[in-house]
């Protein structure tokens, strides 16, 4: 179940045939779900509610043909490795993955086997991963650091274009967002010819949020559902501030050079913030995008001796941008509405329940503010 098949139509763009990040070519997504026990807590044995979740940029090997690449932090208490390099040299040379926050390194590591793997025997390889996270702690025996690197590589094996499933799997399998279950979202944008015709996908991982500030299509449905109606998980009261985080994955063929990427990352704070995050100070809101529309340069450089040149480098001219970061905003707003809807309830370590958010009150309180089937009241 996504937030169209309720006929809610977040913005005014035009999905991809998927609404997925995958509507971007070459793109691909895949996860695993860890899922096991119940009862209370015994660090080490479970209960496990956890996973890893993977984006690959490109159809190549993209461990030796990196794309460009930007970032973007809102609040920064969280993590999402190999964001200096992008920041450096604005390259993205992998695939990303993302999971839970005490597991980042096990992923990273494991991605880095698996490049090796690929490499002819004596190759000398390097890698920076880019790993990201969000705390499932609530749901999650999280100090047991159930993810291991077999659980990294399926991830990775399993990783194809076409639907992406959503909600409570992979590395969104223990997530909280504003007080419902949360987890994973995806949602896309296709422009106009006219601007370019290009694809914009997104991919979030919800772990934050509160529930009186959530917003779905400007309708204050946080307020329509608190928490004396539909609890939120074990501490959390009305009075809460935000926490937890988000990890944003933009994915676009627009040939975009680093910088540019970096400015659609930002947009994506407003979808973000359209939605009803604040960044508050306990929150890890860290964004990366990428662009494939520069895949296949060729650097020049026959003598170490002689200035490398890049040939066939392209850009999406700076007057016809706005295109590309109203795209990015609307897919991250629906992308994560698309979590909250997807998203199952789930009961975790100790008995602490996520709750899902409903779908019968989600929709009448969208009917009643004229914003259901695309239908805007004036």
């Amino acid at each position: 179940m996504r937030a169209r098949d309720l006929g809610i139509s977040i913005g005014l763009g035009r999905p991809g045939p998927l609404n997925a990040i995958t509507d971007v070519p070459g793109v691909r997504v895949g996860h695993r779900t860890i899922i096991r026990g119940d009862g209370p807590l015994v660090r080490g044995q479970g209960p496990v509610r956890t996973g890893v979740t993977v984006v690959v940029p490109h159809d190549g090997d993209v461990w030796t043909e990196p794309v460009f690449a930007g970032c973007h932090r809102l609040n920064g208490n969280g993590e999402l490795t190999g964001l200096e390099w992008i920041r450096e040299a604005g390259l993205l040379g992998g695939a990303i993955g993302i999971t839970n926050t005490h597991s980042v390194g096990v992923v990273r590591d494991a991605f880095i086997r698996a490049a090796i793997a690929a490499r002819a025997p004596g190759t000398v390889f390097w890698a920076l991963p880019v790993v990201g996270e969000t705390w499932d702690g609530l749901l999650n025996d999280i100090d047991g650091m159930h993810v291991a690197d077999g659980d990294a590589l399926a991830a990775l094996k399993a990783a194809a274009p076409g639907p992406v499933a959503e909600g409570g799997v992979g590395g969104g399998t223990g997530m909280v967002c504003h007080g419902f279950k949360g987890g994973i979202g995806t949602a896309s944008r296709v422009l106009d010819e006219s601007e370019g015709g290009w694809t914009v996908g997104v991919l979030v991982q919800a772990n934050h949020g509160r529930r009186a500030w959530l917003r779905v299509d400007g309708v204050p449905v946080g307020q329509g559902i608190p928490i004396t109606e539909v609890p939120a998980p074990a501490h959390q009261t009305a009075a809460s501030p935000e926490t937890g985080s988000i990890i944003v994955i933009i994915g676009t063929n627009a040939p975009l050079l680093p910088h540019q990427c970096e400015r659609v990352a930002q947009r994506a704070v407003i979808g973000i913030g359209r939605a009803g995050g604040a960044g508050g100070h306990w929150s890890g809101d860290l964004i990366v995008a990428f662009a494939t529309g520069n895949r296949g340069l060729v650097e020049n450089a026959p003598e170490y001796d002689s200035p490398p040149v890049i040939s066939g480098l392209c850009m999406v001219g700076n007057k016809s941008i706005n295109a590309l970061f109203d795209a990015t905003i609307e897919a991250t707003e629906e992308a994560i509405v698309n979590v909250l809807v997807a998203a199952q309830t789930m009961v975790g370590r100790d008995g602490i329940t996520a709750h899902a958010l409903p779908h019968d009150r989600l929709v009448a309180l969208l009917a009643g503010a004229g914003r259901l089937g695309g239908v805007r009241a004036t």
